[in-house]
């Protein structure tokens, strides 16, 4: 307990942390805030507390995957939220360690997804049970940053709206040829064909979401006009050099990996006609390049990377692309993991029904984490608009908000 006592007396001040060793000693850190809840863990055996010194992150999610730390008082959203709170990404914080960051040669490793690679990294987490996925996720199913009107507006209603915000970003016209890049369980795809007509080609390498995808296609009636394949991002020049009208990728971007950049734009560029239209959406940093976690990149997302802006600009000029508009998303999903977080902890039984007790705990460890990015870190979502030139689009941006309503009311009927 030295390590973590001297470690845990610098880096707890705002709020109250109580740690009860597994001896039985109890040890308070910091001082009550009355917007910060106090949270009390209980350490079941002595070698907690040097894992958590050591590699905070690794340490603190296994202990807690494992039953080795036990939240007496509060949840494990408010004890990670307390932690990243103190070492939150401010000028003013005194207390900012990057505890939470993996060495940067070794994340620059697991970022390095050659094409097998990337297909095994997707099914780590993407071919989970589908049901896991049915008990938090809304309608669409979509599994990535929704855009509120107000932190009070539904989980539903907010995807809805995302949809709509970036299918009028992509400025769509009848008979457009459309590829999703990474789409999910169709849910894009879906969404866009409905609102304009457009053909779409979805692609992805998750065997699980290719079968739901495609099944709901069938069943909508629309296989003709909404298709999807399991291929490799990569591979499509070879078959659709500047096929597409337009390029849409949501949540996928943080899946490449940095030493891959280059070649994703390049590859959008090459697939997009000339007067063509890309909208990416992704997280990313505001503080600047990092490294995933290693419980992250153990349990969760091996392979990905949040890139910071300056990191994703320059691989954009080198293909030769206009960044015709750039929207920041601050706290946007932060609400939105505040509801899967709601939704799965009213769901316990099923979950653990699904798997077990320990990969409840691992799934609500990464959804606080997650949220707490976004609250207290330098995590943000990006939304890049992209052309190959500078005349494809209006001179101005107003028309995405009227055409947004336009489109939403499509949706609705």
């Amino acid at each position: 307990m030295f390590l973590l006592d001297r470690l845990f007396r610098k880096m707890i001040r705002d709020g109250e942390l109580t740690v009860i060793d597994s001896s039985g000693k109890t040890h308070v850190y910091g001082t009550p805030n009355p917007t910060k809840p106090g949270v009390t863990v209980r350490f079941t055996d002595a070698s907690v507390a040097n894992r958590v010194a050591i590699n905070p992150a690794l340490g603190a999610g296994e202990g807690f995957m494992d039953g080795r730390i036990v939240i007496e008082k509060g949840d494990i959203r408010q004890l990670v939220d307390l932690v990243t709170w103190n070492l939150r990404w401010q000028r003013d914080n005194p207390v900012r360690f990057a505890l939470w960051r993996q060495a940067s040669i070794a994340a620059k490793i697991d970022q390095i997804n050659f094409a097998r690679r990337s297909k095994r990294n997707v099914a780590h987490h993407y071919d989970l049970d589908d049901r896991l996925y049915d008990l938090f996720l809304d309608p669409h199913r979509q599994y990535s940053c929704a855009y509120f009107d107000t932190p009070e507006m539904g989980l539903d209603a907010a995807q809805e709206a995302k949809l709509a915000h970036i299918a009028a970003k992509l400025d769509l016209k009848p008979g457009q040829k459309v590829l999703d890049i990474g789409c999910g369980w169709g849910g894009m795809a879906r969404f866009i064909h409905k609102v304009s007509g457009a053909e779409v080609l979805g692609v992805t390498l998750s065997e699980e979401q290719l079968k739901y995808a495609r099944n709901k296609a069938a069943e909508m009636g629309i296989s003709d006009k909404v298709s999807f394949e399991l291929v490799d991002y990569r591979a499509l020049p070879e078959r659709f050099a500047g096929k597409f009208d337009r390029i849409v990728s949501v949540g996928m971007f943080e899946h490449v990996g940095l030493p891959h950049f280059n070649q994703f734009f390049q590859t959008v560029e090459a697939l997009l006609k000339t007067d063509g239209v890309a909208l990416i959406h992704s997280i990313a940093r505001a503080d600047g390049p990092g490294a995933t976690d290693p419980w992250t990149a153990k349990y969760i997302f091996p392979g990905g990377y949040s890139p910071a802006l300056s990191q994703i600009v320059p691989a954009i000029e080198k293909a030769w692309m206009w960044i015709t508009d750039i929207e920041v998303l601050r706290l946007h999903y932060a609400h939105t993991i505040r509801h899967w977080y709601d939704r799965c902890e009213a769901k316990k039984a099923e979950i653990v029904a699904l798997y077990d007790e320990r990969f409840y705990r691992m799934w609500m460890f990464y959804l606080a984490a997650a949220m707490s990015a976004f609250n207290n870190d330098g995590h943000m979502n990006v939304q890049i608009q992209l052309t190959k030139r500078r005349d494809t689009l209006p001179l101005r941006r107003d028309y995405i908000g009227e055409t947004e309503k336009q489109l939403l009311a499509r949706a609705r009927h």
